[in-house]
This record gives C-alpha cells, sequence and structure tokens, in this order.
C-alpha cells in the first residue's frame, strides 16, 4: 500500500493550493489528500460570496478537523501519514506531531508556535490590517490585492501575482490571527507546543529565503525552540523563494 500524505493549507487559500504539488507526489506512488478548513470545503467564488460559516473559527477547531483526518486516515492504512503543512498548516503540523499523529512532518513557511517570537517588521506589515480589522468587529477579514501581493508573492511578476490571487485567495477568519499575535500572553493557548517532545516524528522546517509574511529569522527561532528535543528536527531555506513557495517554479 502507497505511504499516504496528508496536506495542509494556510490562512486566506483553500486546498487548491497544492494543486501544483500533490500531483508530483502521486506521480511518484503517494496517496494524496488535501482537506479543507472546516467553511472552506467549497468552491472559492462560494466561499467569496458567503464566508459567514468562517466566523468564529478558531485554532482548535480548525487542527481537530485535521486530527481526526489523520486518524482515519492511521486507520484506513494501518500507518500514519506524512504530514505537510504552509503556513498555518505548518504551524498545525507541528501540533498534530506533538500529539503522536504523523510519521514525518514538513512545515513550510510554518507560523510560529507559542514560545517562538512572531514580530518583524515585514510580518507585522503583512498582518496589521486583518488583525485590527478582526479587533473592531469584523469576524471575517478579506484581503485586498496590494496586501496578498506585499506578503505572499512580491517577487512574482504582476500577471501571475494577479492570477494567483484570483484563482486561490478568499475571506479568512479574523480569529485565527487573533490567537496566534497574543499566544505570548495566554497560557493555554492553541498554538503551543511541547518543544522538549523527544517522542514526536521527525520534522523538516522549510524557509522562503524571501518570505515577508513568516521571515527566515522566524523560521530559524522555531527551529531553535526544538533543541532540547532529542526528536530529529531539520531546517532547510531556498534563497528567492517567498511565502507562496509552495505555487513557485524550480524548487
Amino acid at each position: 500500500m502507497a505511504r499516504s500524505i496528508v496536506f495542509l493549507h494556510g490562512a486566506w487559500v483553500t486546498a487548491t493550493c497544492w494543486e501544483r504539488m500533490q500531483p508530483w507526489f502521486e506521480a511518484r506512488g503517494y496517496a494524496c489528500i488535501a482537506p479543507s478548513w472546516p467553511g472552506k470545503d467549497r468552491p472559492v467564488e462560494a466561499i467569496r460570496a458567503d464566508p459567514s460559516p468562517l466566523v468564529g473559527l478558531g485554532i482548535s477547531e480548525i487542527v481537530a478537523s485535521y486530527e481526526q483526518v489523520v486518524r482515519e486516515r492511521t486507520a484506513a492504512d494501518g500507518a500514519p501519514p506524512i504530514l505537510i503543512g504552509h503556513s498555518f498548516g505548518g504551524l498545525f503540523t507541528q501540533i498534530l506531531l506533538d500529539r503522536g499523529l504523523g510519521a514525518a512532518g514538513v512545515a513550510i513557511d510554518p507560523a510560529p508556535p507559542k514560545g517562538v517570537w512572531p514580530f518583524e517588521p515585514t510580518a507585522f506589515r503583512a498582518l496589521f490590517g486583518a488583525l485590527t480589522r478582526y479587533l473592531f468587529g469584523r469576524r471575517v477579514v478579506r484581503w485586498s490585492f496590494g496586501s496578498f501581493r506585499y506578503a505572499f508573492v512580491h517577487l512574482l511578476p504582476l500577471d501571475e501575482a494577479r492570477a494567483a490571487y484570483e484563482r486561490h485567495v478568499v475571506p479568512e477568519t479574523g480569529r485565527i490571527f487573533f490567537q496566534s499575535a497574543i499566544a505570548m500572553l495566554n497560557p493555554r493557548s492553541p498554538t503551543r507546543v511541547n518543544f522538549r517532545n523527544g517522542t514526536r516524528a521527525p520534522l523538516l522546517i522549510i524557509a522562503g529565503g524571501s518570505d515577508r509574511i513568516v521571515p527566515p529569522v522566524i523560521n530559524r527561532r522555531n527551529v531553535r525552540a526544538y533543541a532540547k528535543s532529542t526528536a530529529r528536527t531539520d531546517f532547510r531555506e531556498f534563497p528567492g523563494r517567498v511565502h507562496w513557495i509552495i505555487a513557485q517554479d524550480g524548487w
């Protein structure tokens, strides 16, 4: 039986973000699934027209939905799947590994867990608008093309950046950004992991060298946080890659 891979997407997009990467692994014999977050298991146009199912959606609820998928896949295969997550999906990958789920994990430009300092000038600029709109009562927040281009695709040609925006970007629950921003102040933050957990599966953290929303310095802090664990943690940085690394050519 083929080893399974579960792909975990991030904020502002749906599982269609894996449409270039998933076939690559399938052609090499992996059984791949890319579940959507609750409320995002609909076409992009439908989410844009009615984002109300995302109201109140938080990190715990999203992780719980992925945990169910991983447990079901493990039971069906008789072996745990590999987890590959991008952005917030990379954070969820770390949380699931910490819970003893997954044969191995790859976290690509992951949002950092509690205990990893998440603030850098470009990261703050990229998320400031979403956070403030949430705090001023907009429980679902929308992203302009300008904000998307600054945070995700600033090195892509304008036409490619616009095409990515039209193809993938959807409104988002604002709650996840608030939960991430106050993680340091919340002892029970849903973003927390046990960095010393020596029983978790191996983890690879990947950084895009030109990422603005999760700059390499944040990823390096994330890797250092695991330094006292006996579980394997590796790191690789790809120069010239932006946050939209999973859809960039040539890596």
